[in-house]
């Protein structure tokens, strides 16, 4: 119940704090214009990375393969807000990473 308590505390503030992408753009996830897609915190915002682990912890404890990854340059932007990042993956778009 704890764990449930936390998911469900950690996803209202999310949603009274911070814009939902496919709220402001409900084509971000469609997987034929966006394969792959997927959304990354900016470093820049600190307090939403803090939230992580938690959710992290409730999906290892379901024994759900997860793994936090930080990256530079994770795709091609496809949405960008102050807080976050959507993203296709450069597998997914033909394209290299820049170096």
């Amino acid at each position: 119940m704890r764990n449930y308590r936390f998911w469900r505390a950690g996803n209202d503030w999310f949603n009274a704090n911070f814009a939902s992408p496919s709220e402001v753009d409900p084509s971000v996830y469609d997987p034929e214009h966006n394969p792959g897609a997927v959304a990354w915190f900016k470093a820049t915002a600190p307090e939403l990375i803090a939230r992580v682990d938690g959710y992290l912890r409730i999906l290892a404890l379901h024994e759900v393969a997860c793994e936090r990854i930080e990256s530079s340059n994770p795709g091609k932007i496809i949405y960008e807000d102050p807080n976050q990042v959507v993203v296709t993956p450069w597998a997914h778009d033909g394209a290299a990473p820049l170096e």
